[in-house]
């Protein structure tokens, strides 16, 4: 199927996947032309889903030991000679069905094509409650409905994908980052309702483990596209609560506090962190 008149390329990162592989990839060549190209990344597979890619005709980046998600993503991006790169999951969660949707969405002009699971496929209701608050920060930082802002299902036009690789962590953000990375460059991003399949095998998600990774993407978010939009209502509050407990303190005690003090200079390095912060963003996105 010729939706997009450029070459396509299939980037699957891989780690002890060998039982959803085969009819994965056998799906993706039902889907596109047989000149579009499948790279699976093995990311230090101890099953054998490395030469399960190559026995089914798949371009294959073996890693010796395991560097993570984003890692195997950044050498597939690399490898990949397509004019539009196709991200997938390599658990089975995603439809290949669904590729025509998301390559109808950038050949009409889009940047980026993202897969947005609907309510019903997102796992736990934990993993629910903490996508639909990064939706909303997200939302709330870019000025645009952000639906899925950790979907792993996209298709990228590869000249843009590439410009941020150097923004790209090694583990599981690497979504999130390049999503707000393209919000930050004026690049379009546009989202295609899907529904996720329950992944076949274990996840490689560790809930405890990754619970702080729910604080450093809120972080992230700040820091990839506005700091000020975080700091200045932080900086704010402080600064409102100084002066409010320094009213208090000065009717009922007739002085100035050293809670007060430490509220009101918290304030005031606050915002002078997120102004610094954001002539760093600047400078990220300076090209």
């Amino acid at each position: 199927m010729n939706f997009v008149a450029e070459k396509l390329s299939v980037v699957i990162p891989a780690k002890n996947e060998s039982r959803n592989l085969r009819p994965l990839i056998s799906k993706i060549k039902e889907v596109l032309d047989r000149e579009s190209e499948i790279i699976v990344v093995d990311d230090g597979s101890n099953d054998q889903s490395g030469s399960i890619a190559e026995e089914i005709g798949a371009k294959l980046i073996s890693r010796a030991y395991s560097s993570g998600n984003g890692a195997a993503i950044k050498s597939g991006a690399r490898r990949a000679r397509g004019d539009v790169i196709i991200f997938m999951d390599g658990d089975g969660q995603h439809d290949p069905n669904d590729i025509p949707r998301l390559l109808h969405v950038v050949a009409t002009g889009s940047d980026m094509a993202v897969g947005a699971r609907r309510s019903g496929s997102q796992g736990s209701i934990g993993r629910r409650f903490a996508n639909a608050f990064y939706n909303r920060l997200a939302s709330y930082m870019t000025g645009h409905r952000v639906q899925d802002l950790t979907s792993g299902f996209r298709a990228v036009r590869a000249n843009k994908f590439r410009e941020f690789l150097y923004l790209l962590p090694n583990g599981f953000s690497y979504p999130t980052t390049i999503t707000m990375a393209f919000f930050r460059a004026g690049y379009s991003v546009e989202y295609v309702p899907i529904t996720a399949a329950k992944r076949e095998g274990k996840s490689h998600i560790r809930p405890l483990h990754d619970g702080l990774r729910f604080l450093v993407i809120i972080f992230k978010v700040a820091t990839l596209y506005s700091p000020l939009k975080i700091f200045v209502p932080a900086s704010a509050g402080m600064f409102g609560l100084g002066l409010a407990y320094y009213g208090y303190t000065y009717l009922t005690q007739g002085r100035f506090t050293n809670m007060s003090a430490l509220l009101l200079t918290t304030a005031v390095l606050a915002f002078l962190i997120g102004l610094v912060s954001e002539q760093i963003t600047q400078l990220m996105y300076k090209d």
